[in-house]
């Protein structure tokens, strides 16, 4: 299985068992070492205080002082949807390059098919290559 397929089946596999019924979504990220990460966005009363599904898996990559190689997000409309893949947002974008332009993340295709690219192709005129 690839890298790629295996982050996908392990997203959807915590959004089965965190979410059995209703709105689901996940994410799931690969360090280096090859461990893969899964997290959900926390639900809360308040918008203001949501986070991205991708934030405890980035944070806990920190916390071991690991690379990320590769990040995916998906959701599902409900138990019977197909699930959708989610381009990282801007801020998960920033968060990611933290650990280079490099890292491979899944984005969302007409077709929704698994396709993952660099961050730097999502980011071509990044503010950070005025200081390279």
């Amino acid at each position: 299985m690839s890298v790629e397929s295996e982050l996908y089946e392990n997203a959807v596999r915590l959004v089965e068992t965190r979410y059995p019924s209703g709105w689901g979504g996940a994410a799931a990220i690969r360090l280096a070492t090859g461990d893969i990460l899964t997290s959900v966005a926390p639900e809360t009363d308040f918008d203001a205080l949501s986070v991205c599904m991708e934030l405890g898996s980035f944070l806990e990559a920190h916390k071991r002082n690991e690379r990320v190689t590769h990040s995916l997000c998906i959701y599902r409309e409900s138990e019977i949807s197909d699930f959708k893949i989610l381009s990282p947002c801007g801020i998960c974008q920033e968060r990611l390059r933290y650990w280079g332009s490099d890292v491979s993340v899944a984005v969302t295709t007409p077709t929704n098919e698994l396709l993952f690219q660099p961050l730097s192709a999502l980011q071509p005129f990044h503010w950070a290559t005025a200081y390279s």
